[in-house]
């Protein structure tokens, strides 16, 4: 036999190809319907349901929505929209409703279905809850009589049924995921809760229930419905966020070309490093953006760019004196207008952009991005069209808003400026910060560095690390908060420059993730409430100034831990106190021996040994990485904890204190 010739147990043959017949395909790969099996992926069974019926209120036909959470994680979501239709399918032989539930792509969304607007055009939506349901039981109201039917991971063994009389229209879901399929099966109530107000605000006028009774003793609820719609929920979001505005009411701007109908609703704040965009379509949520948010971003960055150039000719002429050349008038037109950047035209914008199409093109089934391309030109000509109008019959808000671009475009090209002098200054230099202790190793795929506060357990760190692959910077002093300081102080600061110059990838617009130095960013600080305060420091300006790092996963955090246990030669060490009171236990033995308990109240507290076994050795450390699934949550969290209003922050760790857990004080 040729040396080259593979040996198989087997033939290869039409045999071993498999076919997935009915929902199997979607048991077999959840994640390529649902994007995961862990809580994002559970909480969307239940976004798929409730978008089922809000496209029966974008229909006109539905009023309310109730969502409720019930004892033992079992779902039920009711609307009194018109109800899916019970009769025989013409070609598939049993109810409309089972077909519903029962065949992927199944729908009354896609082309001259009862749909002219519907974000579920896939058709997948009702289909996929049922097969990843341990059960899932439908009821429909059609103003005669109630029909009923069960289904068990996706199968049934009854047609649909009626079960009796009703004067109501409707349809009622209640399921239970399937424990088999998703890690966990427990809803979490305030994510529910930050979707349903999403789609309230969305729908304005539409009430939408929701309730969790899973806790007879602590049953919660709420009722949702916003007249204002998208208006009401930038208001809302500039509340939560805490910042104060700049003028005083939201621009609202609406319009329809094409069949598009297309919304969109902003303020500008004095949270100036901010910027929060929330894109729909069809009222799925698109993190990731798309043409419609495009057209606004360009549409803005038009407008806003006309009445600057307006502003500075203004000024101009104002400027210039009364006997001058042509030469030199030319000269000082070039000098004076200046092109404000996008980024710099929604620094401290908050923004709700909607749009409504007869068929949305999403990028997966999880509709992250919109890619419509038909889309663009409509919003930025609407948006371009009534933004103008707008700022010419509001002309004070038009100058509030004209005036800051500018300010922030000065800022930026301070900041600039101030990061051109570092650069420069590290070409004629070493490059790299004088504290830095690097590795050796080149590959980022293997290299990391340890941000480490403070110099003594900086020291330690340096002695203890692998310094083949190990970097450490040792941090000291103040550092700065970035969520309330511009651009241009971040640049110039002397304990964030360090990091920079260290990661070598710049900050901000300069920010180039591909010359990384190090493929994980650790950030090390001790175990109290001071190194909680450093991290947060750190991870602020990751977000704010280098975000990326973030995203694509680079950025760690060190678990360092609390307790050294031990008795004579045997040493355990604890990262809780419920590990403690552990060794505590397994160390004293039956004779109750005693045991020594070492409370670390720094890392500077631990020899170089023992900083390496416990926290930087990647065959025995704990590091969490940090993700980030929402940045327009993440993006308001950050400005609501380390901004400058302290309302807003009382209220955030009032609400969520009771989820936090190993809260060190």
């Amino acid at each position: 036999m040729d040396e080259n010739t593979k040996v198989t147990d087997h033939e290869y043959g039409a045999d071993d190809i498999q076919v997935l017949e009915g929902l199997e395909a979607v048991r077999k790969r959840p994640g390529m319907y649902i994007g995961s099996t862990g809580p994002s992926g559970l909480h969307h069974l239940v976004y798929e349901i409730v978008d089922n019926a809000i496209d029966e209120a974008l229909a006109g036909y539905c009023t309310e929505i109730d969502v409720k959470i019930l004892p033992g994680d079992i779902i039920e979501v009711s609307d009194n929209g018109r109800g899916i239709p019970t009769g025989i399918h013409p070609k598939e032989g049993i109810s409309a409703a089972t077909v519903v539930y029962t065949i992927l792509h199944a729908g009354g969304k896609f082309g001259g279905g009862g749909y002219k607007v519907s974000g579920g055009l896939h058709g997948v939506g009702a289909s996929v809850v049922n097969a990843l349901s341990e059960w899932l039981e439908l009821e429909v109201y059609d103003g005669k009589e109630i029909h009923y039917q069960k289904f068990e991971r996706g199968h049934y063994d009854e047609q649909m049924k009626v079960i009796g009389k009703t004067d109501r229209t409707g349809t009622k879901v209640r399921f239970k995921p399937d424990g088999t399929i998703f890690h966990e099966t427990v809803f979490s109530y305030e994510t529910l809760l930050d979707r349903m107000r999403e789609q309230a605000f969305l729908n304005g006028g539409l009430l939408i229930n929701l309730t969790d009774t899973r806790d007879e003793n602590n049953v919660q609820g709420e009722s949702l419905r916003y007249e204002g719609g998208i208006i009401s929920y930038v208001e809302w979001l500039q509340k939560m966020r805490g910042a104060e505005v700049l003028h005083p009411d939201v621009i609202y701007l609406t319009g329809v070309q094409d069949d598009i109908t297309v919304e969109a609703a902003f303020q500008y704040n004095t949270d100036f490093n901010s910027e929060a965009f929330r894109s729909f379509a069809n009222n799925i949520h698109t993190i990731d953006g798309g043409t419609h948010e495009t057209g606004f971003k360009n549409a803005l960055n038009k407008v806003v760019n006309d009445f600057v150039k307006a502003y500075q000719e203004q000024q101009a002429a104002q400027k210039k004196p009364k006997k001058t050349t042509k030469k030199k008038d030319n000269e000082d037109e070039k000098k004076e207008f200046v092109r404000i950047s996008g980024e710099a035209i929604r620094e401290a914008i908050n923004a709700v952009i909607s749009v409504k199409l007869p068929e949305c093109e999403f990028e997966g089934q999880t509709k992250g991005k919109l890619g419509n391309p038909e889309v663009q030109p409509v919003v930025y000509k609407i948006v371009s069209d009534q933004l103008t109008y707008y700022f010419e019959e509001h002309p004070e808000t038009a100058n509030i808003i004209v005036t800051k671009a500018i300010n922030s475009q000065a800022a930026r090209d301070a900041a600039k400026k101030a990061m051109e002098a570092k650069r420069k200054s590290a070409a004629d230099g070493a490059g790299l910060p004088g504290k830095l202790a690097d590795c050796y190793e080149k590959d980022t795929a293997r290299t990391e560095i340890y941000i480490v506060e403070g110099d003594s357990a900086g020291g330690s760190a340096k002695q203890g690390r692998n310094s083949a692959f190990q970097a450490i910077l040792p941090l000291w002093g103040k550092m700065l908060n970035v969520e309330k300081s511009r651009a241009d102080k971040v640049y110039n600061n002397d304990k964030l420059s360090p990091v920079v110059k260290a990661l070598g990838t710049g900050i901000g617009e300069d920010f180039d993730i591909s010359k990384l130095r190090y493929g994980r960013i650790v950030v090390m600080a001790d175990a109290d409430v001071d190194g909680a305060h450093i991290r947060t420091l750190l991870l602020t300006f990751f977000f704010r100034f280098m975000r990326p790092l973030i995203e694509e996963g680079h950025v760690y955090l060190a678990q360092p831990p609390l307790f050294k246990v031990s008795r004579g030669k045997q040493v355990r060490y604890a990262f809780s106190d419920e590990e403690r009171d552990a060794y505590i236990s397994e160390l004293s033995g039956e004779k109750d021996a005693k045991v020594d308990v070492q409370r670390y109240k720094g890392l500077g507290e631990m020899d170089p040994d023992q900083l390496w076994e416990t926290t930087m050795d990647p065959e025995r450390r704990t590091m969490i990485r940090v993700s980030m699934e929402d940045a327009a949550k993440a993006d308001m969290i950050f400005s609501i904890l380390m901004g400058d209003k302290v309302e807003p922050r009382r209220e955030f760790i009032e609400t969520n204190a009771r989820f936090v857990e190993n809260l060190d004080i």
